[in-house]
């Protein structure tokens, strides 16, 4: 079956950095489109950053660009965000995504 699972979360103060893995097996991973989501509590889960499956397509959420940056290792089966330059509104819940399956999310919190 599709296993996502992420790590990499934690405590980090304002302006600085944190990578996310999200290591996956069950699927073809290679020809997979993932995307990260994040959620805080009583708001929607928001769309953060997807790429393609070869890594030529990437988009971000406004709130991130230019801070984020979403990659792959189709080798490892791993996606990867790192997040730079962060922000206490950054902090949330983070969820890597493929198709209807999701991971069981990290969590990343920023605060001094």
């Amino acid at each position: 079956q599709v296993q996502l699972v992420e790590s990499g979360g934690g405590l980090v103060q304002p302006g600085g950095s944190l990578r996310l893995s999200c290591a996956a097996s069950g699927f073809i991973f290679r020809y997979s489109v993932m995307n990260w989501y994040r959620q805080v509590p009583g708001k929607e889960r928001e769309l953060v950053a997807t790429i393609s499956s070869g890594g030529g397509s990437i988009s971000y959420a406004d709130s991130v660009k230019g801070r984020f940056t979403i990659s792959r290792d189709n080798a490892k089966n791993t996606v990867y965000l790192q997040m730079n330059s962060l922000k206490p509104e950054d902090s949330a819940v983070y969820y890597c995504n493929c198709f209807s399956s999701w991971g069981q999310g990290t969590q990343v919190t920023v605060s001094s």
